[in-house]
């Protein structure tokens, strides 16, 4: 399977879920066995000679291929929650959205000083969210190695914004526009 067979597997859903948007639905791909199993293995090659101690992976989608991978590379797995869905003692990072500002957080133990860690989520657009998972493992003590996606939005800047913060950007496909 190649990444053009990996974007075909992923639905688009126009004005979703607002007028202009156009939502890139994965649930498509990862009803595909043999569309996941490519996802998994294309991540995992890309970073298995990385030294990654642990996969942090952003909610929600995050939570479905950054275990995954993790299994692949045989690294453990931390997820990254809004605020308010963790039991134990957290750390959180602030983070400002288009309209406002929202909260992810992480236990406090779950990345140690001095990992290596790789960020985890299906789509990279504006990079906020992404850019706060940083800013979590840097106030872990954590370095972050890189950043893997399915979906780049390029055109909206996210990918670069990370770049720009001097962390690696792996994606797997690209979708024009927003």
């Amino acid at each position: 399977m190649t990444n053009t067979s990996i974007k075909s597997l992923i639905r688009t859903i126009p004005d979703y879920p607002k007028k202009g948007i156009m939502f890139r639905d994965i649930t498509t791909l990862f009803a595909d066995a043999e569309g996941l199993r490519e996802v998994i293995d294309s991540i995992a090659g890309e970073f298995q000679d990385k030294n990654i101690d642990v996969i942090a992976g952003i909610e929600a989608r995050g939570f479905i291929i950054g275990p995954a991978v993790a299994l692949a590379l045989g690294v453990g797995f931390v997820p990254i929650r809004k605020r308010g869905k963790l039991p134990a003692e957290t750390i959180e990072v602030e983070y400002e959205l288009e309209y406002g500002s929202d909260v992810i957080e992480m236990h406090i133990d779950a990345i140690k000083p001095g990992q290596r860690v790789l960020v985890m989520d299906d789509l990279i657009a504006t990079g906020g969210t992404a850019l706060a998972a940083l800013d979590l493992i840097e106030k872990a003590g954590g370095e972050t190695i890189g950043c893997a996606f399915i979906i780049d939005l390029p055109d909206i800047g996210g990918a670069q914004r990370i770049r720009d913060r001097g962390v690696d950007v792996f994606h797997l496909v690209e979708f024009e526009g927003d």
